[in-house]
């Protein structure tokens, strides 16, 4: 080991934390690829009397490094927590199995009894949960009660396994006397879809004993939706419930109305970006309105409801006295409809709980949704199951690209940039950037603007993949119009800061919640070739003007003011 190693691991060390029972190397960044490496975190953890918790996120960990610290684990009894999240950034898909395979025998011959495992942030993928499988069956397991998966690529193949392990674990220890009694279940970001969310399903029903679950972002339609439902009337204790951008539609919107109707502990719904429409905020607010007594938070946020549903839900949560906000942004009220509602909240003193409404869709354009939805009603159940499985597919029809049957569900560009959340982008796939330069019509600079802001407001500093395809979206949208020869560039410019804030509208349009994402965006964008310098001074001047704005995003205001004058042609 090079003695600039050496010394850099013995500086972690000295930052180690060590407190009631928990030794740490959170966030130090350690590149730790074999048995040498590791020495100095191998003689601490042998050291550590009574270790009941190892935090070893935020650093990188090769098989022989793994294999060696589980060594050192395997009289570690009195372990409960396992903090493992982002600990193989960098790291080969292939290594990762190995490595958990390693540390999960050395807990399982420790005879340690688990309370939480958080492996988040891994995206080690359905091999990743090969790895896991035999530590999750062990009685090492039997007492877990938090188990946090998120944004680790399982997808359904590996949502299965999980599903799997996960009911021998509750059947074993049930056979021993002691149910397994999971409490926390995290795994967003995973492309379970449906068959992954319904195996986890029937393991949810049959433990019987959830708290939290957070599913978000996990391509789960009306079938998935509905497993889950019926899944979580079985666990009573039942208190957060969060299954933000996964598509329900009106059908999986009424199963899971139906379902919460059988709890009396939920505090916080998040079904925002869900799709749950009219009739299925219905629904719900029929369900909160006569039960649901201690309902702290509800999001319903860009789900296409209307006002007469959105007025439903604010009636339905007025006798709450626990209740905390009410999530109904990004909905088709319309002005009038906004006003009305924020009028109700005001009359039974509920203002306060109320959510910003800054990004209503206005009222719709039509009735004709609405319409087929009411229509399907009339139909029979098969008739019913076809025509909701074809308007799922209808997302997709912009795709150019096939999708084997086994692989998540592509969405569409449209998709993305009516609604747009990082893992709609990443599931565009490699040709993302192609895709949505091909949907944005460059000739209309009111279009490309808000298509930038769309991109940019889902940019992540701290998510490599998210912020590279971010940039590379950007890029080929603005390259594509400032190469047109008819693209008017300054026009461009001025529609941005009218968006943003910076510059006044005679057509009164209101401008977007600013994120740190629309400005670092930019910053990058006028630092390549395709952005011409001309426009440099006008975006300086309105950048240096002081603006509430842009207050909550300083840093990255900063940033851009800096970049934008190193720029400024001279004169």
């Amino acid at each position: 080991m090079a003695s600039d190693d050496v010394a850099n691991l013995a500086d972690s060390l000295a930052k180690t934390q060590v407190n009631e029972g928990e030794l740490s190397y959170k966030g130090q960044g350690l590149k730790l690829d074999n048995a040498e490496s590791v020495e100095q975190m191998v003689k601490a953890i042998a050291d550590f009397e009574g270790l009941r918790a190892l935090r070893l996120e935020g650093n990188t960990i090769g098989v022989e490094a793994a294999q060696t610290i589980a060594k050192a684990l395997e009289n570690k009894s009195d372990l409960q927590c396992c903090h493992w999240s982002d600990m193989f950034t960098g790291r080969l898909r292939a290594e990762i199995p190995p490595a958990l395979v390693s540390l999960g025998d050395a807990l399982i011959l420790a005879g340690a009894r688990l309370k939480v495992l958080d492996l988040s942030d891994n995206a080690f993928g359905p091999d990743g949960v090969k790895g896991i499988e035999k530590l999750l069956k062990s009685a090492a397991c039997h007492t877990l009660q938090e188990l946090r998966l998120n944004n680790c690529g399982m997808g359904i193949g590996g949502g299965k396994i999980l599903a799997a392990a996960l009911s021998e674990c509750h059947q074993q220890s049930s056979a021993l006397g002691a149910p397994f009694r999971l409490k926390v279940f995290i795994a967003g970001r995973n492309r379970l879809e449906n068959d992954g969310a319904t195996a986890l399903a029937q393991a949810f029903q049959l433990m019987g004993s959830l708290e939290e679950v957070h599913m978000p972002q996990n391509g789960i339609n009306y079938p998935g939706v509905t497993a889950l439902a019926t899944a979580m009337q079985h666990n009573p204790q039942l208190r957060v419930l969060n299954l933000n951008d996964n598509t329900f539609t009106k059908k999986g919107a009424t199963a899971m109305a139906q379902a919460l109707k059988h709890l009396r502990n939920v505090q916080v719904i998040n079904f925002g970006d869900c799709l749950v429409r009219s009739e299925g905020a219905s629904a719900l607010a029929e369900t909160v309105r006569e039960g649901l007594p201690i309902l702290k938070e509800l999001n319903l946020s860009f789900g296409e409801i209307t006002e007469e549903a959105a007025m439903e839900v604010a009636q339905s949560v007025q006798h709450k006295d626990q209740f905390e906000k009410l999530d109904l942004n990004g909905n088709s009220l319309g002005e009038d409809g906004c006003k009305s509602l924020k009028q109700l909240m005001e009359s039974v003193n509920m203002a306060d709980k109320l959510g910003s409404l800054s990004d209503d869709e206005g009222e719709p354009e039509d009735d004709d949704d609405d319409d087929d939805d009411d229509d399907d009603d009339d139909d029979d159940d098969d008739d019913d199951d076809v025509e909701e499985e074809e308007e799922e597919e209808e997302k997709s029809e912009l795709n150019q690209f096939s999708t084997p049957p086994s692989a998540p569900r592509t969405p569409d560009v449209s998709s993305f940039l009516s609604f747009p959340s990082p893992d709609k982008l990443l599931r565009l796939g490699e040709k993302r950037s192609v895709l949505i330069q091909q949907q944005v019509d460059v000739l209309d600079v009111c279009k490309t603007a808000e298509a930038f802001l769309k991109i940019s407001s889902v940019y992540k500093d701290n998510d490599a993949e998210v912020k590279s395809a971010v940039l590379e979206s950007i890029d080929a949208v603005l390259s594509k119009a400032f190469f047109t020869p008819s693209f008017q560039g300054l026009a461009f410019v001025s529609s941005l800061l009218v968006m943003v804030g910076l510059l006044k509208s005679e057509d009164k349009l209101k401008p977007v919640k600013v994120v740190p994402g629309h400005l670092l965006c930019l910053e990058h964008a006028v630092k390549q070739s395709y952005f011409p310098r001309e426009h440099i001074t006008v975006l300086n001047a309105f950048m240096s003007r002081p603006n509430k704005s842009l207050e909550v995003c300083s840093s990255a205001r900063d940033r851009l003011k800096n970049t934008l004058q190193k720029l400024i042609p001279e004169s």
